[in-house]
């Protein structure tokens, strides 16, 4: 994928507004997501390595929230021809326009429909595996049941969910402990004070974070046994569900 620096937060705004998944955003997220998110390279290559187990013939996968494609690309790579389609989808149309474009780079018998939608709308059938990859905590918390629901429903029996999640910690000692070492991780990557404060800024109104307690109680009142995280790294986590 092409990668353009982050600089969104490196001059000092007035006001910082509410972040948004804007075209100034799509440009730079590639290199935003892998500065900021601990592990992202490695959930995005056992997104592949699930999908190659549980991806089955003649059906659809979903990616909900799928921003550039980087999810739906290591599926695609790794599932070879199995009569499936992924179905990728964002309601953010200039992440749509670069998610098609490395789309193009890579060949694949697999097709992937691009869809821009908000994912509250979308209607599941037939999924032997769906992925939120960082998109739930997005939603407001009262939404987030519902589609959890309408995905439970749609996934076919045996189908897998991956979802991807920044969480928050009922001890409030571990809950500073696993901050501090985000920011360091961050700082690490080339951030500056500015940028981190700017952007956390950003994104108190739009991101709110589940404990993963309110994960695991959510989804199995939806219906999934099956459910425990194979992934964290600091304050960053990704889970499975299995229906």
């Amino acid at each position: 994928m092409n990668t353009s620096q982050d600089k969104i937060y490196s001059q000092e705004f007035e006001n910082v507004g509410d972040f948004q998944f804007d075209d100034k955003v799509a440009g730079v997220f590639n290199d935003m997501i892998r500065r900021s998110v601990p592990g992202y390279g490695q959930i995005l290559t056992t997104l592949g390595a699930l999908a190659n187990k549980y991806v089955t013939p003649d059906s659809y996968v979903y990616d909900l929230g799928c921003s550039l494609g980087a999810a739906t690309l290591s599926i695609r790579r790794s599932i070879g021809s199995r009569n499936c389609t992924i179905i990728a989808v964002d309601n953010s149309q200039p992440m749509l326009e670069r998610c098609q474009e490395n789309l193009r780079a890579y060949v694949s018998d697999t097709p992937v429909d691009l869809v821009c939608s908000d994912i509250r709308d979308i209607h599941i059938e037939n999924a032997s595996m769906v992925v939120l990859n960082f998109t739930l905590q997005f939603l407001v918390p009262k939404d987030r049941e519902k589609l959890l629901k309408t995905i439970y429903k749609g996934l076919k029996p045996g189908g897998i969910l991956v979802l991807s999640e920044k969480l928050n910690f009922e001890d409030d000692s571990i809950q500073s402990l696993l901050d501090d070492l985000h920011l360091d991780f961050k700082r690490a990557n080339g951030y500056s004070e500015l940028e981190i404060s700017q952007k956390r800024s950003s994104l108190e109104n739009v991101m709110k974070p589940d404990t993963l307690k309110q994960h695991e109680i959510r989804l199995k009142a939806q219906g999934f046994v099956h459910f425990n995280p194979w992934f964290q790294c600091f304050n960053f986590a990704s889970m499975i569900a299995i229906k």
